[in-house]
């Protein structure tokens, strides 16, 4: 076949795709229309995490899992759009690190609500200005995020999925590497690209701002500034592409939550959190720890937070393999619970991929 030949086939190809794309929306629309008035989940993680596993089964390439994944993801996105526009708050402003993870769980069809901190995300999911919110909970290299941790003592709202998002963090500006004088960034941006900084820029003036937005305004005023965030920035706010991945781990990721009032149900592959304060008792937490262990539960994570109100005192922030509808996850945490004089499940959710 000549080269026309075969783009004629991807056109008749691409022609079908549209109507069958076409077919899943009209049945979308009509779920969305079926569930009007209900009080259906907007986002059932359980379901999409379900499709993205078949996609996986049934793929023999050549296209990766990775890019079949994005593809549906934005089928997916645009599907639900026509059952109910889906609003997602967000840590703003827009191309943080949390933008992006929410992007890459709810697609471009979704309304993205910014908020100018971590309580505000919360609030905004609270009030109903928002179905779900995305907040970030844990880095690999920077560990937990503490104000998240804090709003689950007081919120009653669930975490109902997670993502996990590489993170890679891109140099942008007006110029070239040789131009740059001073980078605007994060505090944490900072730490998770030191080395790379003190060997490519080491005479440059580091200048920690408040937010990716600001960071971007001073880069968009002076030529000889530079700034460091995720690669979206550079589309929203207008600048160049200076260097990419100059972070200085390679497998440095962050985990995100999203929350919500709904609460998934299983899977098979799911993870249950739990926030708990133990009684002052000689031996309280290993006592815990060793119901957890008798009842064949793997512990994923474990965080002590301070109490504000009780000094000495601590929460416990706690990931289990397995959900709240299990048998031995159920057996386990009634035991558990009798040992604290706080007990909370944050929720049971899909397990990121």
């Amino acid at each position: 076949m000549s080269i026309g030949e075969w783009r004629r086939s991807i056109d008749e190809i691409d022609r079908r795709l549209l109507e069958l794309l076409s077919d899943r929306a009209r049945l979308a629309a009509k779920i969305g229309q079926s569930k009007a008035g209900a009080a259906d989940e907007t986002f059932v993680p359980t379901r999409e995490k379900e499709i993205y596993k078949r996609l996986r089964e049934l793929n023999t390439g050549p296209l990766s899992n990775e890019t079949i994944r994005s593809i549906f993801r934005e089928i997916v996105s645009g599907c639900r759009a026509l059952e109910e526009p889906i609003r997602v708050a967000y840590l703003g402003p827009e191309a943080t690190f949390t933008h992006a993870a929410a992007r890459d769980i709810f697609g471009h069809g979704a309304e993205y609500v910014p908020g100018r901190d971590i309580r505000s995300v919360f609030a905004a999911v609270e009030t109903g200005r928002a179905h779900c919110g995305v907040v970030p909970i844990e880095n690999s290299s920077e560990g937990a995020v503490r104000e998240t941790l804090d709003m689950f003592i007081t919120s009653e709202l669930n975490i109902v999925s997670e993502e996990v998002l590489p993170i890679h963090l891109t140099l942008m500006g007006q110029g070239e590497l040789s131009g740059v004088r001073r980078v605007c960034s994060k505090p944490i941006a900072f730490a998770q690209c030191r080395s790379w900084l003190a060997e490519h820029l080491p005479d440059a003036e580091l200048v920690e701002t408040t937010s990716t937005a600001r960071a971007a305004a001073e880069a968009a005023e002076r030529p000889d500034t530079a700034i460091l965030a995720h690669e979206m920035a550079a589309a929203i706010y207008g600048l160049k592409v200076i260097h990419r991945h100059i972070e200085d781990f390679e497998k440095n990721v962050t985990r995100f939550l999203v929350i919500g009032a709904d609460k998934p149900a299983r899977t098979g592959c799911d993870k249950t959190s739990v926030l708990c304060s133990v009684k002052h008792e000689s031996g309280a937490l290993w006592k815990l720890l060793n119901v957890l262990k008798e009842h064949g539960l793997n512990m994923t994570y474990l965080y002590p937070r301070p109490s504000r109100d009780k000094p000495w005192e601590y929460f416990f922030f706690l990931d289990l393999e397995g959900h709240r509808e299990d048998s031995s996850v159920v057996a386990g945490l009634a035991e558990s619970e009798k040992l604290c004089s706080f007990f909370k499940i944050l929720g049971s959710f899909p397990k990121a991929d």
